[in-house]
C-alpha cells in the first residue's frame, strides 16, 4: 500500500511539473512546415500499428500531406531555408568561442539533406499524385464514410493483406516524402534552437509583443505549466502578436479570459 501511495504521489508531482509548449507560426512558410512535420510523424506512427484501422489512419495522413504540398512549391521553400541556414552558420566558422565540432556536424547534416532533396528531383511526388489507387481513396474520402468496403473494394482488398505487406508498401510511399520531411524536421529543430527562452508576465492575462522588422521571427513558443489549467490564444503576424490566456473550464463550459497576471516562458525563433 505504501508503494502504491508513493507511486500516486510521484505521478501527481509529474503532472504538476509538466510544461505545455504552444507554438505559433508567424509566416506561411513556417505554417506549412509545421503542418507537414505533424502529418509525416502521424503517418509514421499509424503505419506501425498492424491493423486495418492503423493503415486507414496512415493513409489519411498521407493524403493530407499530398494536399498540403500541391498548394505550394514546398520543395523550393525548403531548399531556400537550407541555403539560408548554411550561409548563416558558415559565417560562424570564423568566429571565436564557437564549438567547431558541433558546428561541423550541423553543417554536414544540412549539406546531406540538401543533396538528398536536390537528388529527389522536382517531380519526386508525381508517382503518388498520379496513382489511380490513391486518387480514388482521396476522392471518396471527401464523402463521410466514403471509403467503406462497398465504395472501394480494391482499398478493402489492400487493407485485407498481411500487415507486413501493407506496412512495406506504405513505407515505400513515405520513402518518397522522406527527403522533404527530414529536411523540414531539421529546419524546425534549428528554428526552435535559435530562440532564447525568457520569462514574461501577461498582465491581466494579456501580453503584446512587437518584432524586429530587420530580423523577423518565424515561430513563437510559449511555455506554461500544465497545472495552471490555462492556454494561450495567439493572433498576429511576423510584425506583432497578441497573446491572451484563457482558463480551461471543461468541454461543456466556454473558456474564460484570465484576469490575474500570468507568468510564462516566451521564445522568439528565427
Amino acid at each position: 500500500m505504501a508503494e502504491t501511495a508513493d507511486h500516486l504521489q510521484e505521478t501527481s508531482r509529474a503532472a504538476q511539473d509538466e510544461v505545455l509548449i504552444f507554438e505559433q507560426p508567424l509566416n506561411e512558410r513556417m505554417r506549412t512546415f509545421l503542418r507537414l512535420d505533424f502529418l509525416y510523424n502521424q503517418a509514421l506512427y499509424h503505419n506501425e500499428t498492424p491493423t486495418q484501422w492503423g493503415s486507414r489512419a496512415a493513409m489519411s495522413s498521407l493524403l493530407d500531406i499530398l494536399g498540403v504540398t500541391v498548394r505550394s512549391d514546398t520543395r523550393s521553400e525548403v531548399l531556400k531555408e537550407l541555403e539560408r541556414h548554411l550561409a548563416v552558420l558558415g559565417d560562424y566558422q570564423s568566429k571565436p568561442g564557437v564549438d567547431d565540432g558541433r558546428l561541423r556536424t550541423v553543417l554536414t547534416n544540412l549539406m546531406r539533406l540538401r543533396t538528398d532533396l536536390l537528388g529527389s528531383g522536382g517531380a519526386f511526388l508525381q508517382p503518388l499524385r498520379d496513382s489511380e489507387f490513391l486518387n480514388a481513396i482521396k476522392h471518396r474520402s471527401a464523402i463521410p464514410g466514403g471509403t467503406c468496403e462497398f465504395d472501394l473494394p480494391d482499398y478493402f482488398f489492400w487493407l485485407s493483406q498481411p500487415p507486413e505487406t501493407r506496412m512495406r508498401t506504405f513505407g515505400e510511399w513515405l520513402g518518397m516524402l522522406r527527403p522533404l520531411c527530414d529536411a523540414i524536421a531539421e529546419l524546425l529543430w534549428l528554428a526552435r534552437q535559435s530562440g532564447r527562452p525568457r520569462e514574461e508576465t501577461a498582465q491581466g492575462g494579456v501580453f503584446h509583443i512587437s518584432f524586429d522588422r530587420d530580423s523577423p521571427s518565424q515561430l513563437l513558443r510559449i511555455s506554461v505549466p500544465a497545472s495552471l489549467g490555462l492556454y494561450p490564444e495567439i493572433s498576429g503576424s511576423h510584425y506583432r502578436c497578441s497573446i491572451r490566456f484563457l482558463t480551461w473550464n471543461g468541454l461543456a463550459v466556454r473558456p474564460t479570459q484570465v484576469e490575474s497576471d500570468v507568468r510564462f516562458m516566451l521564445s522568439c525563433c528565427n
